[in-house]
């Protein structure tokens, strides 16, 4: 625990107006208003809301909850330092944007990691963290499902680091996972790892990239900052997006000291992920804020 204070001091709910549900594109992993959602309550784990709950999505950039998961699980076990800095390898700048883009050998602090994973949704710093972690990024690979079999994530693969869909002509598929499977999640970091919230709920931050050169970023998470789409008490996690899967959002809030998680996977366009999310979000601070 000093560690982890030492890196950070600094009834069913129905959605209100969802509509009727759309057909479905071609693509399996993609459909309006969403492939499946679901709204918890973070304390007790009581489902609000749910609709194809474990219908599998590819969760792309939400992937990454899981590698910062493990990775403020090996600050709090003593495994990463707080103040050591992760190097960039030559496969990790190899990767496609969003990334810090280091150079290789160029390194990161831990929390300067956690805000380009959390934020910018640097994938270059997801490979940096799992060849640090687990000695390579199949070695993380392996050590995130067995993380996700402990939480009873049933129907969750992951197959990296970051959420990246497979290069062409690789072996490797894709993320898989479902919107309960992630709620999952989002509900054992708030638990277990409250601090991620200190860099989730950030609507941007600048942290020294390549040659030192300030970066700024903000954060994917319109629900923070964007006018129009802010809302109160909103505080994380995580945005995602690729072709193959749409766009998907794990979010949590408060409201009189009560906390929801919303999930939103495999949506059209990140418009009407917003609007499902925004809704199921305000709906379940609605039944659990009084």
């Amino acid at each position: 625990m000093l560690a982890v204070a030492a890196l950070f001091a600094a009834a069913p709910v129905q959605p209100r107006a969802a509509g009727a549900k759309a057909h479905v594109v071609q693509q399996s992993h993609r459909k309006s208003p969403y492939v499946g959602a679901i709204s918890v309550d973070a304390s007790s784990g009581r489902v609000l809301f749910a609709d194809s709950a474990d219908r599998e999505c590819y969760p792309a950039s939400c992937t990454k909850l899981m590698t910062a998961r493990l990775l403020l699980k090996a600050v709090r076990e003593g495994r990463v330092k707080p103040t050591e800095r992760i190097a960039q390898s030559r496969l990790a700048a190899s990767v496609e944007p969003s990334k810090l883009d280091l150079a290789p050998g160029e390194t990161v602090s831990v929390a300067d990691a956690m805000k380009a994973l959390m934020l910018k949704s640097a994938n270059d710093v997801a490979i940096d963290i799992a060849e640090r972690i687990g000695g390579s990024v199949e070695g993380f690979v392996a050590m995130m499902n067995a993380e996700a079999k402990k939480l009873g994530m049933t129907r969750t693969v992951f197959a990296s680091p970051n959420g990246l869909p497979p290069p062409k002509g690789s072996k490797r598929g894709f993320d898989r996972s479902t919107a309960r499977d992630l709620s999952l999640l989002a509900a054992a970091l708030i638990r277990e790892q409250p601090e991620i919230i200190q860099f989730t709920r950030l609507a941007s931050a600048t942290v020294p990239g390549r040659c030192g050169v300030q970066v700024p970023m903000q954060n994917h998470n319109n629900f923070l900052w964007k006018r129009g789409v802010k809302m109160e008490g909103v505080d994380g996690l995580k945005t995602g997006y690729i072709d193959a899967g749409g766009s998907s959002i794990v979010l949590t809030g408060t409201r009189n000291g009560k906390r929801a998680i919303v999930v939103v996977v495999g949506s059209q366009t990140r418009n009407e992920r917003e609007v499902a999310a925004g809704r199921l979000m305000d709906d379940a601070l609605d039944a659990i804020a009084w």
